[in-house]
């Protein structure tokens, strides 16, 4: 298992594209009305890119294991993107983001019971901090009543989906399977769930521009690049750390690109969101950091197992 801190690198790299993703995700919707289902199936087809790159010096596992975590990985995305699309056709988008915004809690929980992994205090306060910024970041300042429905019980799939996938990206790298391996069966679910997307279409939809598929393809691109960084990320650091720390900075780029971009001014929900994104990964961040240096340097005290 590789745990070490160069899994800041990739965390970095997948804020940086899913941050930019976030800012233009939209436009193919907004600008030509394109369908989130068709949005779905160019976005397992540019999969098909960093799969590539991820397999390049690599040797793909064929191992049980290797297939069986990384289609858990897959199936648990992918089937929770298409979940996501049909919870957003019967309930309230404002309600249902930030429910599955808390994915990284069932990540780090299952990380703590299953993996044992330790988290300090100071950890603790940032993957609240995270969190809360999660939330934060998809709570809408319009809204208004909302009747519960099956919509709940598709967002609780879904972030339960999620959390479940990030776990398990974290399995199959302990269970010595490679990046490249693990994201290629992401590659693969998605592919395989594209029929589905057709017959929630109802068929394949005409009358669209070139432009809209290839400016889905050029903006789902992004995300797909970002999710093998998020491989690569939580294959070398904790899982505790690595998923809200993540999918807490992501939102704060996109937000800064969107006041750049669109020349529009942060809610103040996001403005919090910002500052508890940025301190509570910070925290975590350090206290991995710190972690790591008393470990390995012996004039620097190793914390306490209450610490831990």
């Amino acid at each position: 298992m590789k745990d070490n801190r160069s899994w800041i690198v990739y965390a970095a790299l997948l804020v940086a594209f899913w941050g930019v993703w976030g800012a233009l995700s939209s436009l193919p919707t907004e600008w030509y009305h394109y369908p989130d289902e068709m949005v779905y199936v160019v976005w397992a087809f540019t999969m098909l890119i960093p799969a590539y790159f991820g397999l390049r010096g690599s040797t793909f596992d064929r191992r049980p294991v290797a297939a069986g975590y990384g289609l858990i990985v897959g199936l648990t995305g992918a089937g929770g993107q298409l979940l996501l699309f049909q919870a957003l056709t019967i309930g309230p988008a404002y309600l249902i983001f930030p429910i599955t915004a808390l994915s990284p809690a069932v990540t780090a929980l299952m990380a703590i019971v299953f993996l044992r992994e330790r988290i300090t205090a100071v950890a603790v306060v940032g993957l609240f901090a995270a969190l809360a910024a999660l939330v934060l970041f998809n709570v809408s300042d319009t809204g208004g009543g909302a009747t519960v429905g099956s919509w709940l019980v598709l967002a609780v799939g879904i972030f339960i989906a999620w959390g479940v996938q990030a776990f398990f990206m974290k399995k199959a790298a302990m269970a010595g399977v490679n990046d490249g391996t693990t994201f290629a069966y992401m590659t693969i679910s998605g592919l395989l769930l594209v029929p589905v997307a057709f017959v929630m279409m109802g068929g394949f939809p005409t009358g669209f521009p070139w432009q809209a598929p290839a400016l889905t393809a050029a903006t789902q691109v992004l995300n797909a690049i970002g999710a093998l960084f998020l491989v690569m990320a939580l294959s070398r650091g904790k899982a505790t750390i690595v998923a809200p720390s993540t999918n807490a900075l992501a939102p704060v780029l996109t937000v800064v690109l969107s006041l750049a971009i669109y020349q529009t001014l942060p809610t103040v929900y996001a403005v919090i969101g910002i500052v508890l994104a940025i301190g509570g990964s910070t925290l975590m961040v350090y206290s991995d950091e710190r972690k790591g240096a008393a470990a390995t340097d012996p004039q620097v005290p190793a914390a306490s197992p209450k610490g831990a």
